[in-house]
């Protein structure tokens, strides 16, 4: 078993890469391993938190739409979480799921599902903001696209529900929390859309 802190970024990245698990499933796996990313692999292929990207092809068109409100009536939010079958649908462990996703979307404000849904020119214009920014600081010219895209990401974290620091366990993110249902129900789970209403706000 190895140190936590030996562990690199890059080798949870690769592993998560390889099997679609967590990013804490993916940490824990090689700090058990060893750091060996093969035998990684095997435990969470184990633990059954391995595939999640083979399942991703597939259709989801079942699942529920959950509302929450908070505040007292003064926040709501509605979901869209899908399934491939409606079994699954049906279960505690989803509806659970769609219940924290839609209390995530009511106290967190994020602005899309996905990376894939912010539009270019959103995100064209938050890097040279960020470029403009660096070299107002007087940044030398060799660090700045490190900077632009370390502010990007930072951007997403705060404005993309996937990419969002999970609300009970900041470690995670609610792409792990999904990741996970989905390896523990062996199916596809997707976040289709979801919608927040403030009292009194304009739409």
């Amino acid at each position: 078993m190895s140190d936590p802190g030996t562990i690199s970024a890059g080798d949870v990245k690769r592993l998560r890469d390889l099997t679609g698990a967590g990013m804490m499933d993916c940490k824990k796996a090689l700090v058990e391993s060893g750091g060996d990313v093969s035998r990684a692999q095997e435990l969470l292929r184990e633990k059954g938190l391995a595939g999640a990207k083979k399942r991703s092809g597939r259709q989801a068109a079942e699942g529920v739409i959950d509302a929450y409100i908070h505040g007292e009536g003064r926040i709501g939010a509605l979901v869209e979480v899908n399934s491939e079958t409606d079994f699954v649908g049906r279960t505690q462990e989803f509806r659970r799921l769609a219940r924290e996703v839609a209390m995530q979307v009511a106290a967190r404000d994020p602005r899309w599902v996905s990376r894939d849904d912010v539009p270019l020119d959103v995100v064209e214009g938050e890097r040279k903001i960020y470029l403009e920014q660096a070299r107002a600081l007087g940044k030398p010219e060799t660090v700045l696209q490190r900077i632009v895209e370390g502010k990007l990401e930072t951007f997403y974290k705060e404005t993309v529900l996937l990419d969002q620091p999970y609300i009970r366990e900041d470690s995670r993110t609610v792409s792990d929390l999904v990741n996970e249902v989905a390896a523990k129900v062996g199916e596809n789970v997707v976040v289709r859309r979801f919608a927040r209403f403030v009292l009194g706000e304009e739409a």
